[in-house]
């Protein structure tokens, strides 16, 4: 068994330096949020169950915490955007086999030079950094808001969730991974659309097509997957996992629906949320991505309420650019879905719950004004 040490140092260098540390020494970390305040933070580590603390001044023993197996590299929590994260154990192993693997998919003449922009407490975020340590990646260090200088200072790749996409021009890199939430519907060609989560190591399926490795099957509508990047287990001690087609029980079912056809992978979303309006299914993904082409609108969340008539009934979250866009909305939603998906109601609001890594906050829609 060994200790848990949480890293409590702002994504550069210096936490460069402390994770090569840690990979010298085998020692298990995890990685704190540094948006958080001081006494969050003490929060999010007993919530990891970290037994040492490292920040700017030294190593601090915790008076709480819980060793972890020799096997494990990495303790990280879920993005939480549907409820309370979970604390995943992920293997040394499985860490490398991410790095490599995505370095793998990735390799041009030369090894990539990424440009870490997105928090290491997430694993897209930490993935980059993870990729020079374990693999022979290598990173250039600048301000995360400096994105779209840093291909003339050397950069080749990087890593960013939606926003970011928008915010940046990012013509200059080589390769642009992009994850988080579903991405919108025209992508430059140096895109590259991500899906994965905490539990399967970071992204393992780029442009809809399984990394080297990596099984995905739809098992009565949910995504499952096969991958040695897979976590050992939940900090609580439960390991899910079910019988694969190939007859072994070492797949996750990753609480996704979707499809696989001819090796392509089709995300509809997180199947708690899926809304059932009229005996028609909606599923919250499909309808954002059409409501989402809509001119003038520039964030959407959708979601529902209970209806005696419909069951639930329709509602769509808008962040708009100060036009009331309700007749192009539902008449979009009809035409490219059908017209169960027209909304019942359009609020429109100031912004959409999001986590740092830009998937909706479901669990807060109900609160959104």
């Amino acid at each position: 068994m060994a200790s848990l040490l949480a890293l409590d140092l702002p994504l550069g260098p210096d936490l460069e330096r402390a994770l090569r540390e840690c990979v010298h020494l085998g020692q298990a970390f995890c990685v704190l949020d540094q948006r958080l305040s001081k006494e969050r933070r003490r929060e999010e580590s007993r919530a990891l169950g970290a037994t040492h603390l490292r920040d700017a001044t030294g190593v601090h023993a915790l008076a709480s915490g819980a060793s972890v197996d020799d096997e494990i590299g990495l303790v990280m929590l879920t993005s939480g955007s549907s409820g309370t994260p979970k604390a995943v154990e992920l293997s040394w192993n499985a860490l490398r086999a991410s790095a490599e693997l995505t370095q793998e998919s990735l390799r041009a003449a030369t090894p990539p030079v990424w440009y870490p922009c997105l928090p290491a407490n997430h694993i897209g975020g930490l993935a980059v950094l993870l990729r020079a340590i374990l693999s022979d990646a290598q990173l250039l260090w600048g301000e995360p808001g400096a994105i779209a200088t840093a291909p003339s200072r050397g950069a080749t790749h990087v890593a960013v969730v939606r926003a970011q996409l928008f915010r940046h021009d990012l013509s200059g890199f080589a390769a642009v991974l992009l994850g988080g939430a579903r991405p919108p519907g025209d992508l430059a060609d140096n895109v590259v659309t991500t899906w994965g989560m905490t539990e399967t190591g970071s992204g393992v399926v780029y442009n809809g097509r399984p990394l080297r490795g990596v099984a995905v099957v739809a098992i009565d509508g949910e995504i499952c997957v096969q991958s040695p990047t897979l976590f050992r287990s939940y900090r609580d001690g439960s390991r899910p996992r079910i019988t694969g087609p190939d007859g072994t029980d070492d797949w996750f079912p990753t609480g996704d629906e979707g499809d696989v056809t001819d090796g392509v992978v089709h995300i509809r979303g997180r199947r708690g949320y899926v809304i059932n309006t009229g005996g028609e299914k909606i599923w919250p993904d499909d309808l954002e991505a059409v409501i989402t082409s809509v001119p003038g609108v520039l964030d959407v969340a959708v979601t529902s309420i209970e209806d005696q008539e419909w069951g639930h009934r329709v509602v769509a979250l808008v962040v708009s650019d100060g036009s009331r866009l309700d007749e192009q909305i539902t008449s979009t939603a009809s035409e490219r879905i059908g017209p169960w998906a027209k909304p019942k109601e359009i609020r429109y609001v100031a912004s959409i719950p999001r986590t740092a890594n830009g998937k909706i906050r479901r669990d807060r829609l109900g609160d959104t004004r």
